[in-house]
């Protein structure tokens, strides 16, 4: 059973920082590309990040390059989002996935599994 796990939101001042986490468990975590999506009230699940199976290529949403920063640790199961600089329009519920294969995507409808998601609020 395929089981992703995020955690380390939490509430934080305007130009502070969180790290976030996902673990996996119950795949072949190294096959995988990961991605970070959010979702605000009243919006829709939004990219944020991707990073493929080795590591080696990532992709951000334009409002969150330069602040996110995505990594993969395969020997851990686990992906990070390490987000500076955070703005109050980064609050949302972050959710990481999971999609087969070498190819990275934005489309959250080519995940293949989602966390349970993990609020992150920045207050002004």
């Amino acid at each position: 059973q395929v089981q992703l796990v995020d955690s380390g939101g939490g509430l934080v001042q305007r130009g502070g920082s969180l790290r976030l986490s996902c673990s996996a468990s119950g795949l072949t975590f190294s096959t995988y590309a990961m991605g970070w999506f959010r979702q605000a009230p009243g919006k829709e699940r939004e990219f944020v990040a991707v990073i493929n199976h080795s590591g080696g290529t990532t992709f951000y949403l334009g409002s969150v390059k330069g602040r996110f920063s995505i990594s993969r640790d395969n020997a851990k199961n686990a992906v990070y989002l390490q987000m500076n600089s955070l703005k109050p329009e980064d609050t949302a519920v972050y959710y990481c996935a999971a999609k087969k294969g070498a190819i990275t995507t934005r489309s959250p409808k080519l995940y293949d599994y989602w966390g349970q998601g993990t609020q992150v609020t920045v207050s002004s």
